[in-house]
């Protein structure tokens, strides 16, 4: 693994300041640019050391506070190890901060988000990659869909809600998507049921992007993040493994 560099960054967005973290491998090179769309429990150090592994596989990661109309990161005291189950307070303060982030402001972000990696010295002209965790697997599909010359690669972990009834489904632009693109489902997620499965895989397919969907057996909602109780370490490396492929062979 390369030697890494972490420092905080300020993003100018039309709403205001987006305080964010970057990662890129201390070698005075530039690389190719990943924009990690964060979970429900936001930018804090699980979701960094995330940056730090991907930024040691040789690539430039920014993770945007995406709730950073309320203030910087971290907007709530979180415990050093998150019990989902004993939480309902905490999913309570966050639904408002999520609810927030519609469509039209998601889009908003990521168009900031892409101008300022398109900027960054540490990052490689051309494409870049997008993955997202819980709710930011929506945001992910919805930037490869909105910004499809700006993006090659797109992966989505965990997510919910991603193929609904919704006149604003994410799974609705993926006729525009030019990406290469991977999702890796948690087995009996409620907020991602079999229905939505198969509705994302068949829109993908019959808008001709390359894609491969799957399915991580018995791994719960929230797999990839080792800050939280819902961490599965078997699902969460493989997790890693189809990740770091994608990105090798599209940036």
């Amino acid at each position: 693994m390369t030697a890494v560099r972490g420092t905080s960054v300020d993003i100018p967005t039309p709403d205001g300041t987006a305080d964010a973290y970057l990662a890129y491998p201390d070698d005075h090179h530039p690389h190719p640019a990943v924009l990690l769309y964060m979970d429900a429990f936001g930018l804090r150090p699980g979701l960094k050391a995330m940056a730090d592994r991907l930024a040691g596989n040789g690539y430039t990661v920014l993770v945007p506070n995406l709730y950073y109309r309320h203030g910087r990161a971290p907007l709530m005291e979180l415990p050093e190890f998150i019990d989902t189950s004993e939480r309902p307070e905490l999913f309570q303060q966050l639904m408002p901060l999520i609810q927030e982030l519609t469509p039209e402001v998601a889009d908003r972000d990521a168009d900031a988000y892409l101008r300022w990696l398109a900027d960054c010295p540490q990052a490689a002209d051309g494409p870049v990659g997008v993955t997202g965790y819980c709710m930011g697997a929506r945001l992910s599909l919805r930037a490869a869909g909105t910004y499809p010359e700006r993006i090659a690669a797109v992966a989505g972990f965990h997510g919910g809600r991603l193929a609904t009834d919704s006149p604003d489904s994410p799974h609705l632009v993926a006729d525009r998507i030019t990406a290469e693109a991977y999702f890796g489902h948690a087995d009996h997620d409620t907020s991602l049921p079999p229905e939505q499965i198969e509705r994302l895989e068949k829109a993908l397919t019959e808008a001709g992007v390359r894609h491969r969907c799957e399915v991580y057996p018995d791994a719960p909602h929230g797999f990839t993040q080792a800050d939280t109780s819902h961490y599965d370490a078997e699902a969460a490396e493989r997790h890693w493994t189809e990740l770091l492929a994608l990105l090798d062979r599209t940036l």
